[in-house]
């Protein structure tokens, strides 16, 4: 049976009222605001799911441009604009498929400037349609209505000119009002850790040997022809330094690795701040964070998420006491200019919500001073230490014979800020996140396998501490 049939079918045993085009595209739409809230809030389902499910908005469209082709040109317009949401937001999607960061970012400031701009052409025609016909209507009289141009507060002169200028200040409080709360407050967030158990230990560092069998010749015998062959079989034996995972690791009791306080749905995800004064998206777009990702799964075989998040400090605040992340990542070079609210912010999520900042310096020896002085304003009583080779997030589940340095940005150490016996942020001077990205920005093999190792250290150790907290304050 054809797809189109099953679908017809399909339909065919639904309600007649659900059958209206206009039923079924309601329930298009709660199934494409059930994808939006996952593709910022929960980021459970598969990129390329997430896609297919925003791509399947220009079937929905091309029914209704196609069902009001002969219509009013207003009616073909109202189509247009109710569809430009959802449009948008595919636009914004696809770049991720390829981690274009930048460019997601780029189309999403692009589009809502034109969502402004569309909101305002369709408000201004609604009051213009309003005040006509109004103006018609001679029983109906109110010196409050904005609709009437003759309202007192529209003064003797000027009278539509200081209706669009009320109009257009009206209109733009309401949608700066509805912007922020889309972006800023989106709903209750949820973080969950894979769900399993085992030993924080150590990982060995084993050597095995392989070998390569080069081609093997046949020669005729009888041939005329002298050859001088390579040996029959010319075996090389090559040492290659390879990971074994010879434990389950993880933290409490489990049947596989991962977290005793964890989920079956839950994955390790890696969230990077976005902050005013920086390039905080720096090497987004080259796969830093996704490699990261990637090779913390394959080496501690915790379920990973197939996508980083990008986040606003301020959507901390979004995730329950007992669902945040237990670890945020920020970089940069530039500045960093937190509000005072987003400074609140950060405070209560290392402190009441047990989370840990990551910062890592990204080619600047200013921003180190910018970072500590944050830190100060986050947790003005909490004194700065050196965090040694010999702490244990140094040791597990790597043990890192010294800190890997891409690019000196002042000091060699690490900073650390230690509230009742464990780290709530730690700071990296030498731009790791460089070693991470796509070709590894030509360091040696030794840096950018030290530096994964660190990353992967830093990401265990908070979700470490995170469980041991669930398990203690557990009801």
């Amino acid at each position: 049976m054809l797809p189109q049939q099953k679908i017809k079918d399909l339909c065919s045993r639904l309600p007649r009222r659900l059958r209206s085009p206009i039923s079924l595209t309601g329930i298009y739409a709660a199934f494409w605001c059930l994808l939006w809230i996952d593709a910022h809030v929960w980021f459970w389902l598969n990129r390329w799911l997430s896609a297919i499910g925003f791509i399947s908005v220009i079937p929905v469209l091309f029914f209704w441009v196609r069902r009001h082709r002969k219509s009013s040109l207003l009616i073909r317009r109202g189509v247009l604009s109710a569809f430009y949401l959802p449009v948008w937001q595919l636009a914004v999607q696809l770049p991720l498929l390829n981690f274009s960061y930048a460019l997601s970012i780029s189309i999403s400031q692009i589009g809502t400037i034109g969502a402004f701009f569309l909101g305002l052409g369709w408000t201004a025609w609604g009051i213009d349609h309003e005040t006509k016909r109004v103006s018609t209507n001679s029983n109906y009289s109110h010196p409050w209505d904005p609709r009437r141009l003759s309202a007192w507060y529209f003064g003797k002169k000027n009278h539509k000119l200081r209706q669009s200028l009320l109009t257009l200040v009206s209109y733009t409080i309401l949608f700066s009002i509805a912007a922020f709360i889309l972006t800023r407050l989106s709903g209750c967030s949820v973080y969950e850790s894979p769900l399993g158990g085992g030993d924080s230990i150590q990982l060995k560092q084993v050597v095995k040997i392989q070998k390569v069998i080069n081609k093997k010749f046949v020669i005729n015998p009888y041939s005329s022809v002298l050859f001088n062959p390579p040996p029959i079989d010319d075996v090389k034996l090559e040492v290659l330094e390879v990971t074994e995972h010879l434990y389950q690791i993880g933290q409490g009791k489990g049947d596989s690795a991962g977290f005793s306080s964890g989920t079956a749905r839950g994955k390790v995800r890696f969230i990077r701040l976005k902050y005013n004064g920086g390039d905080w998206e720096q090497d987004m777009d080259r796969g830093s964070d996704l490699n990261l990702l990637t090779e913390y799964g394959v080496r501690t075989g915790h379920p990973v998420s197939d996508r980083p998040e990008p986040m606003e400090i301020g959507r901390l605040k979004s995730f329950p006491k007992r669902k945040s992340p237990p670890i945020v990542y920020m970089t940069g070079q530039e500045g960093i200019s937190l509000s005072d609210m987003e400074i609140k912010t950060m405070r209560r999520y290392l402190l009441e919500h047990h989370g840990m900042l990551f910062g890592d310096n990204g080619g600047s020896s200013g921003w180190e001073g910018q970072f500590v002085s944050m830190m100060k304003k986050v947790l003005p009583r909490v004194e700065t230490i050196d965090v040694y080779l010999d702490h244990q997030i140094h040791q597990i589940p790597y043990q890192l014979p010294r800190l890997p340095i891409v690019a000196p940005h002042g000091r060699s150490n690490a900073l650390g800020w230690v509230v009742d016996g464990r780290l709530v942020a730690y700071y990296h001077p030498g731009d790791i996140g460089d070693a991470w990205a796509d070709g590894h920005s030509g360091v040696k093999r030794e840096v950018w396998e030290s530096s994964y190792q660190l990353g992967i250290n830093i990401i265990y150790y908070a979700h470490t501490e995170y469980n041991k907290w669930l398990e203690r304050t557990k009801k």
